[in-house]
């Protein structure tokens, strides 16, 4: 008994002692319940074909708009404090379609990541790319719930928008909180070209891709319009040249959205930036939530352990001899 007095005493043995038993600790279900900020997001992902511009890198290589959204959204997820939740959705032509409500981040991140992965433009139900409508829809279908909506896309209307047709977000404004996600680069890009198995087979060029709109009256008086006929050619008969067959983040137009409806506003450079912009206090929300705290006895053997061998170091320089 005097042995094992002897050794309680020694404050090294008993540090080690110590940093057993808390290591021992933090391999058991630790959990406290705290009050702590979380967050609530539905992200709606453009996947209509100007997503597939390859105007981002990674890793020394060209990738395209979706793969880093595809990246980014991960990691944002990632990034989500345990009690967060975070639903899905997808965009094309001026309909959302949500692939899953709100689930918490950290039970279902397998489940969240893998859906992200899953996300292809393949998945697109129709060719157009009605960005304003489509935002408006997508305001007016998830914008009732707890839940803020994060809408992702490049701008890019397709075919070009009627200004004479544009939605008024009135209605909308200050009753939906979000943020629009602008992405892809600065300068006009090709747009690649896939056939139905999903191979490469070019880029679309000039003639292939709507020029203007088509729908509707025009925005300009008769008398400016050439040839113009009121039943065979509304918009003129004069062929339309443009550039819309390329792409760039529109991001003017997208803050212009934004500012009607009453929403954020960031650009994805990073998927760390975007990880920060979901992350904003904000965006907050106060919940008590079940913290899992095992990394608290985990820090203290650590610390525990660091105490005695630096102990241990002192004493073998102030004592070099000693055995």
């Amino acid at each position: 008994m005097s042995i094992w007095r002897q050794r309680v005493a020694d404050p090294v043995f008993a540090g080690l002692i110590a940093a057993l038993v808390l290591a021992v600790a933090a391999c058991f279900p630790l959990r406290l319940t705290l009050e702590r900020p979380v967050f609530s997001h539905i992200v709606v992902v453009d996947i209509t074909r100007s997503m597939n511009v390859e105007d981002y890198r990674q890793g020394g290589r060209a990738v395209s708009r979706l793969a880093f959204v595809r990246q980014s959204l991960i990691r944002a997820a990632a990034d989500l404090p345990c009690g967060s939740t975070l639903g899905l959705g997808v965009f094309t032509e001026r309909e959302p379609a949500l692939l899953f409500e709100p689930i918490e981040t950290c039970t279902g991140f397998s489940a969240i990541s893998a859906a992200i992965e899953q996300l292809d433009w393949r998945m697109a139900w129709a060719a157009d790319s009605l960005i304003a409508a489509g935002l408006h829809n997508t305001l007016d279908l998830l914008g009732r719930g707890d839940a803020d909506v994060v809408f992702v896309t490049d701008g890019h209307e397709a075919p070009p928008l009627n200004p004479r047709y544009r939605p008024d977000f009135a209605e909308l404004r200050g009753k939906v909180r979000g943020l629009i996600v602008g992405v892809g680069g600065s300068g006009l890009s090709p747009i690649p070209k896939y056939d139905e198995s999903g191979r490469r087979i070019g880029i679309y060029a000039e003639d292939e891709v709507p020029q203007r709109s088509s729908f509707g009256l025009s925005e300009l008086p008769p008398e400016q319009i050439e040839g113009y006929h009121a039943r065979n050619a509304p918009f003129g008969s004069e062929k339309a040249g443009g550039s819309e067959h390329l792409s760039q983040l529109e991001e003017a137009y997208l803050r212009q959205l934004a500012e009607a409806a009453g929403l954020g506003y960031h650009r994805l450079e990073s998927p760390e930036g975007l990880a920060r912009a979901l992350t904003a206090p904000a965006w907050a929300r106060r919940q008590r939530v079940a913290a899992d705290v095992r990394w608290i006895p985990a820090a203290l053997a650590l610390a525990m352990l660091a105490g005695v061998y630096l102990r241990t170091l002192l004493l073998r320089l102030r004592f070099p001899t000693a055995n």
